[in-house]
């Protein structure tokens, strides 16, 4: 005891150092929970896929493959013969002409003509309806050939020609919904690095979350379900009044922990453009992040965990190197710079699995910024609601 008192009292802490040291390594061991539960568990299952201690369906049924798209002629032109061209047995594509006002009628004419498995449908120029990408997806469940659906978007190339292939070995017994990974295409630009950094930190939590039996979203740039499943569930109902969440919405309502299946490998990834303003990157992110609201109480716990206790390690990092206590300040910079280089190597071997550019050293900028541009943006939409209704 007499020893622990000298120590005490040459370290001659106080009471708020020991309140500042306590959430410290709450907020720390909080972050380091998240990191290897969640965004490590890709890579523990990229390893158990590779092994073959993951079950994959070798059934090949047909599919629907669903296009939705809004003026998006100059897309078209590049991406889809991408998707019409697919190694796979027996698929049709149905593009979904959302009431635009370019050439995309007379170039998925011309399409039409060169490729028989090409089918097209369309939203009415002036329909009033709440989300006109939600009406045009159940046009396209309800003219679908085949009892699967996978989604894609007008300005996505698949990674490869087995990319159908690939997502539809995630259809084993039981499954109803399978996931896959989303990207940007990478441009030199401090905006695209910074879009494939939230990208990639986005899809490896909600993808190590389906992993770990709690799905809570998906995004419809890559991702399937059985036709039977949309119907059952009365497609979007209760969500038409939501300009958004034609994807994570309905993943948030209808997934479950025995029903969702994750693909993950190369070939299975999606590429698509990326906004090349900062302000079109924020409008898109309003549309996502506007739907939050709608999730279940769950996923919104859960969701909002992380950036609180990431807000919390920072905060007290700064508070302890504000005390007068050079132990305590040397303590905290030792665990900032662990968490760094464990966030840059679990995210660059992310990267890696998924194709994409590795993490640089402004991860720890990134890691402060976009908490912060998110919560603006939550900001904006609870102060001014009729954000939500412009996209």
């Amino acid at each position: 005891m007499d020893i622990y008192l000298k120590i005490l009292d040459f370290l001659n802490w106080q009471i708020a150092d020991y309140v500042v040291l306590g959430l410290l390594m709450a907020a720390f061991l909080y972050q380091l929970f998240f990191y290897v539960r969640y965004m490590c568990a890709p890579l523990r299952f990229a390893r158990r896929c590779k092994k073959g201690k993951v079950s994959r369906s070798e059934a090949r049924p047909g599919v629907t493959v669903v296009v939705c798209a809004r003026d998006e002629a100059h897309n078209l032109i590049d991406f889809l013969p991408h998707l019409l061209e697919q190694d796979y047995p027996e698929f049709e594509v149905i593009v979904v002409n959302d009431a635009s006002e370019d050439d995309t009628d007379c170039l998925l004419g011309r399409f039409q003509r060169m490729y028989p498995n090409l089918r097209v449908t369309f939203v009415p120029i002036g329909t009033r309806v709440g989300s006109s990408k939600k009406l045009a997806l159940t046009l396209a469940a309800k003219a679908a050939k085949y009892d699967y659906l996978l989604l894609t978007d007008a300005d996505c190339r698949p990674c490869s020609r087995q990319w159908i292939a690939q997502m539809m070995q995630g259809f084993t017994d039981g499954t109803e919904i399978v996931l896959g990974y989303g990207a940007y295409l990478e441009e030199p630009t401090a905006l695209s690095r910074l879009i494939s950094y939230d990208t990639l930190f986005n899809g490896m939590h909600y993808l190590g979350a389906a992993i770990n039996h709690r799905p809570y979203m998906g995004v419809g740039r890559n991702m399937a379900y059985r036709k039977a499943t949309f119907f059952e569930h009365k497609g979007f109902a209760g969500m038409l009044g939501v300009k958004a969440g034609d994807d994570d919405l309905f993943v948030n309502k209808v997934a479950n922990r025995h029903n969702t299946a994750v693909v993950l490998t190369k070939q299975s990834v999606t590429w698509s453009v990326p906004k090349h303003t900062v302000r079109g990157w924020q409008l898109q992110n309003e549309r996502h992040l506007s739907v939050a609201p709608y999730y279940s109480v769950g996923s919104k716990l859960r969701l909002v965990t992380e950036p609180l206790t990431r807000a919390l390690f920072y905060g007290s990092v700064i508070a302890a190197c504000c005390m007068n206590n050079i132990a305590l300040m040397l303590f905290a910079l030792l665990l900032l710079l662990v968490r760094w280089l464990w966030q840059m190597i679990v995210l660059n071997r992310a990267a890696s699995l998924v194709g994409q550019r590795h993490v640089g050293l402004q991860l720890p900028l990134y890691d402060i910024i976009l908490p912060l541009n998110n919560l603006w943006i939550h900001f904006l939409l609870a102060l001014f609601p009729k954000r939500k209704q412009r996209w």
